[in-house]
């Protein structure tokens, strides 16, 4: 079954009544190029297992099972789950679990389904909850690389060097924990029904050891993310909105003594620069206990 065929995917739907759900950011692919690319970049072999995120009909589930030792599916549409029974009947290294992927405890099903591979993900990710889900894949250490498509201008954002304009603390954050690599684009018209937007397909891999070294990490994520908080207004002004128990005057000393402009903004730092940051002002919050 050619699960990418515009009439094939039409006959199945009616044949078991399914209806479109814009809640889910369901779209369909119809390139069958698609997931055979997404599925190739993962990099999956007979020696992991993979973890999708909403499988749709399966045309991706299909490709990762051809090349994986296994495939774990999450599905949290009901109304899918007898499409996939029946499409992925030939498969016998795909299960589909139905569930939210937001409510599992993924290094747990990882460690019940995966056990001797691997774990990755790959998976085709609805626009409406890519940050929360790569910030849950990217706490689970278990999991060595992600491999997701989603909307274009969130890659590229994700993806962007240190420093940039186009980056933010959730980029620095990922880019701390995962070595990420912007791969290839993905049309509208590849899709059922077609999205406003274009998508990309982004690789992420788990570095050995975070980016930069860090002596408090819960506090280097607070001044990280602080430092965007106000994203135009200068990082000291930011910074002292989100520290609230520092003076203005420790601030701006503090990003006096990392050779920083008084007038730099957050977007302007790399993660190295958020962790030099993190330690002076460290300092200055204990001289002033």
């Amino acid at each position: 079954m050619n699960l990418c065929n515009y009439n094939t995917i039409r006959e199945l739907l009616g044949r078991h009544g399914f209806h479109f759900s814009k809640s889910m950011g369901q779209n369909f692919l119809i390139d069958p190029q698609v997931p055979a690319d997404i599925a190739a970049a993962s990099c999956a072999d007979e020696h992991c297992g993979v973890l999708e995120i909403g499988p749709g009909i399966g045309p991706l589930t299909a490709e990762l099972s051809r090349r994986a030792g296994k495939v774990v599916s999450v599905e949290l549409d009901k109304s899918l789950l007898p499409v996939l029974a029946e499409t992925m009947a030939p498969y016998p290294n795909v299960e589909i679990v139905p569930g939210d992927v937001m409510k599992l405890d993924l290094a747990a099903l990882a460690a019940e389904k995966f056990g001797g591979l691997t774990p990755i993900v790959c998976a085709n990710l609805p626009y409406n909850i890519t940050t929360p889900v790569l910030e849950k894949l990217v706490e689970t250490p278990c999991f060595q690389s992600v491999t997701v498509m989603i909307q274009r201008e969130v890659a590229r954002r994700l993806c962007a060097a240190q420093g940039s304009s186009d980056g933010g603390s959730f980029s620095l954050f990922l880019q701390y924990h995962m070595e990420t690599e912007l791969l290839f684009d993905v049309l509208p018209e590849k899709f059922l029904p077609p999205p406003k937007v274009t998508s990309s397909v982004i690789r992420c891999v788990r570095r050995d050891r975070p980016a930069v070294e860090v002596e408090d990490e819960a506090f280097f994520f607070k001044v990280m993310r602080g430092g965007f908080l106000l994203r135009r207004k200068t990082l000291a002004n930011s910074l002292a909105a989100a520290l609230p128990a520092m003076s203005k005057e420790c601030i701006q000393a503090a990003i006096a003594e990392c050779g920083l402009p008084a007038d730099i903004r957050g977007e302007k730092l790399t993660l190295q620069n958020f962790s030099d940051l993190a330690v002076y002002l460290e300092r200055h919050k204990k001289q002033t206990i």
